[in-house]
Formats: structure tokens, sequence, C-alpha cells
């Protein structure tokens, strides 16, 4: 089986041309799905069907959530379709599996006064022009965490006032830059020399080694700057995304604007956030509307 998970993974880099983050997850997910299969002997012709929902059964008494349940079951299905298309198999064993259904979260967003508190920096390092950029960029744009540590100094057109970025599945789109991140981007390119520490890198965004910045790196810096403005610090780079997505349509965006902007493929993924604004719209009515109050009356 670990043979046939390394020409799987070799496939989805050199072939399918996946990401990284993609290829690592699958790699992750595969390598524990050989594992519970170590002890009983079966190689990968002889598992069956059932084999693998015993296997998910297992992982959901485990105490997993359905969502990583779900994206476990993805890269099953995916590996056993690779095994079949190239005759290491004779038939899909997985193909028949159903994907579990899933409750759509509603988003956690930041409002307006709490976006303006994150965003207000004290500029006086070169740190500091790099983090108000960041924080700006992820707000005015609702790029992905990875979309953003990615960013290469020449996927910025300021005379256009676009940014091209690399998304899901290596699908490049175009987003429209307000002028707040403009400006904040070209100060930060003022001060960008400093952290390169005599080094040369595309990377737009630089670590204190002079390289480009990490996720885990990001974290720490967001959730820094939320401690020290006594926000909370549990809001993650994706709250910020969220953010950007539901007051663009509390203030009359269309939805398949909004669509593009994020880079989501289908508009139902997108419809989410009418779920926030609706809740919203929900609660504004119950504290203002005159007629919500009928016992307050009756006491008076």
């Amino acid at each position: 089986m670990k043979d046939a998970i390394d020409d799987f993974i070799n496939y989805c880099t050199f072939e399918k041309g996946l990401t990284e983050n993609t290829i690592t997850a699958y790699h992750t997910d595969l390598e524990i799905f050989f594992k519970y299969f170590e002890d009983s002997g079966l190689s990968v012709e002889n598992i069956n069907t059932s084999d693998i929902e015993n296997y998910l059964k297992y992982e959901i008494n485990s105490g997993k959530k359905d969502s990583t349940i779900a994206h476990k079951l993805t890269t099953i299905k995916s590996f056993f379709s690779y095994l079949s298309k190239t005759n290491i198999i004779t038939h899909d064993v997985a193909v028949a599996i159903r994907r579990p259904k899933l409750r759509r979260l509603i988003p956690k967003t930041l409002n307006v006064e709490d976006i303006d508190c994150l965003l207000d920096i004290n500029l006086i390092t070169a740190f500091d022009y790099r983090n108000k950029a960041m924080l700006e960029l992820l707000y005015g744009t609702g790029l992905r965490i990875s979309e953003l540590i990615n960013l290469k100094v020449f996927d910025f057109d300021y005379s256009a006032c676009i940014i091209r970025v690399m998304g899901k599945g290596r699908k490049e789109r175009i987003i429209p830059l307000g002028e707040y991140s403009i400006y904040y981007v070209k100060l930060y390119l003022e001060h960008r020399k400093d952290l390169l520490q005599g080094k040369t890198t595309d990377y737009m965004f630089l670590n204190n080694h002079g390289e480009g910045i990490s996720r885990q790196g990001f974290f720490k810096i967001l959730k820094k700057i939320l401690l020290d403005k006594g926000l909370n610090p549990n809001v993650s780079p994706h709250t910020l995304r969220h953010s950007f997505a539901t007051h663009l349509l509390n203030r009359g965006a269309d939805l398949r604007s909004i669509q593009e902007f994020l880079g989501h493929s289908d508009v139902s993924t997108t419809k989410i956030y009418t779920h926030v604004a609706d809740d919203k719209v929900r609660k504004d009515y119950q504290q203002y509307h005159p007629r919500n109050h009928k016992e307050k009356e009756n006491k008076l």
C-alpha cells in the first residue's frame, strides 16, 4: 500500500499540479489510513468497501468531527479512483460510499468597530509597516492566509489597482485593490529592504530572517495584536475574510461579485454569508422595532 500511496502523491504533484497544502493533507490522511490496515495484512488490492466504511466508523468513534471525516473520505475516494484508473485494482471500491452531510456553521465575523481597532497600528518599525499592510490586504481583499503569504512583489499592479492571486486548485484570479490597501502596501515597500537582511526574494511579506513569512508566523503576529488591543484572541485570518464578505453584503454588494472576490467555484458556498446578514437583520428587528416588545409595553 505504501508504494501505491507514493505513486498517487507523485501523480497529484506532477500531473494534477495540486498545491503543496493539498498534497500534504492527502499524504497525512493516507498515512493514517495505511497504519489502520498495517496489522491486518490487507494489501491495497484486497481492501473492500466494508473495510473502508469500518475505518471511517473507527475515526468517528475516535471523536473526529464530521468535517474531518468528510475530508478523509475525499482523500480516500481520490486515492481509489486513481488506483482504479491505473488498473492497480480491478474496480473502485470507494465510489459508492456516501459523504456525511455537513452542518454549515455561520462564519464568525468582526464588526466594523473591531476591524477599525485591529487595523489601528502605530507605525514605528518595519515590522509595524508589514503587519499593517498584511492586515489591510486581508480585510480589503478577502484573501485566504495561504494566498497572502505566497504573494510576490510582481503580483501587484498599482496603476490598474489590482492584485493577481493564485488560489485553490492553482486558479488565478484578479482582485481590485482599494486605496487603503495600495497606500499601506506602498508604504511597507519603503521599509521592506530593512527586513531583507541582504537576501534576495520575490515574496512580498518577510519574516525577521529575510524570508517569506509562514502561516504559523502570521498567526502569532495576529494573536499578539489582538491581545494587545483587548480583542478576542481566537480571531483567525479567516475571520477577516468572513468579515470582508459580510460587510460587503451588508452594504449592498452583489453575491456573484463577492463569489469572484473570494474565488469560490460555486456560489452556493458564498451564500453562507446571506445567513450572517439575515441574522444581523433579525437582531436589529428584535432590538429596534417598537412592536417587538409587547411584554415590556404591558408592564409599563
